[in-house]
């Protein structure tokens, strides 16, 4: 396993202009979909306890109170309780890919990527790609051509390298990544891709 020193790569996809706007709509939508939206808790209308007047109006020196249910009392009602809700956003799949090319570009640029060969010989060994990674990289993204065991075994028990094949690949991962290494077999797929596309 060795890193090329000059590969091929794509101008469809590596050599692209910056477009500040559209990585950032692209990585806000990537966030806003992981965001679950199960957060729940109950209102003053829906605590089960007394609706009981705590105590007299009057006589008493203190405030004006109703029932426990209040928000001012433990175990009551919360003000503005969140509900579940949908934060989904959607991006059309043109602008996706888009955004995704365009993340690669400026990684390529500030020279942050790295083609990889004989990849998938890896035994699957944690200390055999440990040996590999610069550490001090901070990090790592490491892109194969589809769902590879042996690569996903040797980075699982590494911190700070996710591993993701081609076609899962996000804007936000890539712009995350400190190092991008990427196997020779999945610069491939792409090129098939664009000739799809152009013809």
């Amino acid at each position: 396993m060795k890193i090329l020193d000059k590969p091929n790569l794509p101008k469809e996809i590596f050599g692209l202009e910056a477009k500040p706007e559209l990585l950032a709509q692209a990585v806000r939508v990537f966030l806003a979909n992981q965001h679950q939206g199960t957060q729940s808790a109950l209102t003053r209308s829906e605590v089960n306890r007394t609706r009981r007047k705590l105590y007299k109006q009057k006589g008493t020196g203190g405030a004006r109170h109703g029932d426990r249910k209040a928000p001012i009392f433990v175990g009551g009602g919360v003000s503005f309780a969140p509900k579940p809700r949908d934060f989904s956003l959607k991006l059309p799949e043109k602008m996706k890919k888009l955004a995704l090319h365009t993340a690669l570009s400026l990684q390529a640029k500030e020279k942050k990527v790295s083609i990889v060969s004989a990849m998938a010989k890896l035994s699957g060994k944690t200390s055999e790609l440990a040996k590999f990674l610069v550490k001090d990289k901070g990090s790592i993204l490491i892109i194969t051509d589809l769902f590879r065991p042996n690569v996903y075994r040797a980075a699982k028990n590494i911190e700070s390298v996710t591993v993701l094949p081609m076609n899962q690949v996000n804007t936000y991962e890539v712009l995350k990544a400190n190092q991008i290494l990427i196997m020779e077999e999945a610069i491939t797929e792409p090129k098939k891709a664009v000739a799809k596309k152009k013809s």
